[in-house]
C-alpha cells in the first residue's frame, strides 16, 4: 500500500509562496510596462512640442515653459522606469529563489513517488508469485487418461 508524501504539506506551501512571488513578478512588469509608456508618451509631446515662429513675447514664454515643464516630466518618467526596472528584477529574484525551493521538494515528491511505485510492483509481483506457487502443477493432455 502506497505511503503519502510525507513533504506534502510543506510542497503546497512551498507551490503557494512561488505562486504568490509569480503574480508579484506579473505585477511589477505590468507596472514596468505601464513606466515606459508614460515616458514614451512624454519623450513625443517633448518632442512634438514647438516655440511659436512669430508670436509675442507671452506666448513664446509660455511655449519655453511648457517645454521646461515636459523636460522635468521627462526626467521623472525616466526615473520611474529605472524604478520600475529595479523592482522587476527584484521580483524576477524573488520568484526564481521560490521556485527553487519548490522544484526542491518537487524532486523529493517524484523521488518518492518513484520509490512507491517500484515498491507497489514488487508487493504486486510477490503476491503474483504467492498465487503460483499454490497452484497445483499441471499435468499434460495426454496423461490423464492413463
Amino acid at each position: 500500500m502506497s505511503r503519502p508524501f510525507p513533504l506534502a504539506g510543506l510542497l503546497r506551501v512551498r507551490a503557494l509562496a512561488e505562486d504568490t512571488a509569480a503574480a508579484e513578478l506579473a505585477a511589477a512588469r505590468r507596472e514596468e510596462d505601464a513606466a515606459r509608456r508614460r515616458a514614451a508618451c512624454t519623450a513625443e509631446m517633448l518632442g512634438s512640442s514647438r516655440p511659436p515662429g512669430e508670436a509675442e513675447l507671452s506666448a513664446w514664454k509660455a511655449a519655453v515653459a511648457a517645454r521646461v515643464a515636459l523636460s522635468s516630466l521627462l526626467t521623472e518618467d525616466v526615473a520611474e522606469v529605472r524604478d520600475a526596472e529595479e523592482e522587476t528584477g527584484r521580483r524576477q529574484d524573488e520568484w526564481t529563489r521560490a521556485r527553487v525551493r519548490t522544484r526542491a521538494v518537487e524532486r523529493l515528491r517524484d523521488k518518492h513517488d518513484e520509490e512507491q511505485r517500484a515498491e507497489d510492483e514488487r508487493a504486486e509481483q510477490a503476491a503474483i508469485d504467492e498465487v503460483a506457487a499454490r497452484r497445483p502443477p499441471t499435468t499434460a493432455l495426454g496423461e490423464e487418461g492413463a
